[in-house]
């Protein structure tokens, strides 16, 4: 990091290494295909046609989110001896899907780091549901609690499993990439 001109400038190996191979960094490409791929993975999930331009306008997140912050909540009530268990566990869980789906959003150039990083999301909301099972058994949160919150991450895993599946129509393609597509079906 240097001083400029009364602002901060951040140099690394990697701005200079982007500057050598041409290669645009984030700041210059922030907004580029976000609408159009947004678009598309929009329509596939079954909504309407929408612009999506950060990982906290999209649907899933939003649930995500939510049950995140009700489990939260939740948790509060749970005995001070299952605070460094069962507590810590659901929690980070709970959060690791939302951390997961903003880590998928901001690496959507590479088809197959998008589609590991949904798969942890995906992952960490399975594990979230064994927790909340685990309440449940242990009589921390009653059994309709468990119920709507299971159905809920039911439905978040559903919408994960989609974007899995449809993974191209949310990754981002570069200019060299489109043009090869082009050439390839020309």
């Amino acid at each position: 990091m240097a001083q400029g001109k009364g602002r901060l400038v951040f140099t690394t190996t990697r701005r200079r290494r982007d500057t050598e191979t041409g290669r645009r960094g984030d700041a210059e490409t922030r907004g580029h295909g976000d609408a159009e791929k947004g678009e598309r993975g929009a329509q596939q999930m079954g909504g309407p046609k929408e612009t999506i331009r950060s990982y906290r306008e999209l649907r899933v997140y939003q649930a995500a989110m939510e049950l995140a912050m009700e489990i939260f909540e939740l948790t509060k009530s749970f005995q001070a001896e299952e605070r460094y268990s069962l507590v810590d566990q659901i929690r980070k869980s709970s959060r690791s899907v939302c951390a997961n789906l903003a880590e998928a959003w901001r690496k959507r150039r590479y088809q197959a780091a998008f589609v590991s990083k949904i798969s942890d999301s995906e992952s960490e909301a399975a594990e979230t549901q064994v927790w909340l099972e685990f309440s449940c058994r242990c009589g921390y949160i009653p059994k309709s609690t468990f119920t709507d919150l299971d159905e809920r991450y039911d439905h978040v895993l559903s919408q994960l499993v989609k974007m899995i599946t449809n993974a191209e129509s949310w990754v981002i393609s570069t200019p060299e990439q489109r043009k090869a597509c082009s050439k390839g079906s020309g």
